[in-house]
């Protein structure tokens, strides 16, 4: 009965945690795409007037956001579970429904510790590089790869379990 009641407390500290986490990440989302409309409008308007001279970092750094962007959006597309769904049987529920979600989550999980793994090693060789343009250091933005690992570990793995509970226990969480 302890171990029932530990085991129930970590899983809820977790779910707590990761439901904290994926709102940070729904903000630096929406934040990444408010900001990378500044760089994007100059860059538009450098080319067509005269009056604006035609700044080289806002290319950069407008693929620096558009790259964060995008691995921020896969972060919360596989918490809301909306990334990686299709749904060929809508109506199917427990343990069916369980079982075909198992099977999708392995290879979630084998992509995350894959991006975690070498994402980490991406960041290690960008560690003393710089841009061209801006000059901004590179492991800042080899660092989502990495960041995209764990999340989907985090919110996979948690998915993971609930699946397997209901698998063995009958029980949807």
């Amino acid at each position: 009965m302890g171990g029932v009641m530990r085991e129930t407390g970590v899983r809820h500290a977790v779910q707590r945690m990761a439901d904290l986490y994926s709102r940070f990440l729904s903000v630096l989302l929406a934040l990444c795409v408010f900001i990378l409309i500044f760089p994007v409008a100059l860059q538009v308007f450098a080319r067509f007037t005269d009056f604006l001279p035609h700044y080289i970092w806002t290319e950069e750094m407008a693929r620096f956001l558009l790259v964060w962007t995008i691995m921020i959006g896969a972060m919360v597309g596989l918490k809301e579970g909306i990334h990686f769904n299709v749904d060929l049987w809508p109506d199917m529920k427990g343990r069916p429904r369980a079982a075909l979600d198992l099977v999708t989550g392995v290879f979630v999980l084998g992509f995350a510790a894959a991006f975690l793994w070498y994402g980490m090693e991406f960041v290690d060789f960008a560690w003393f590089r710089i841009s061209e343009l801006a000059e901004l250091p590179l492991w800042l933005i080899h660092l989502a790869w990495p960041i995209l690992g764990f999340s989907w570990l985090l919110f996979g793995g948690l998915k993971f379990y609930d699946d397997l509970k209901t698998l063995f226990g009958g029980e949807a969480p």
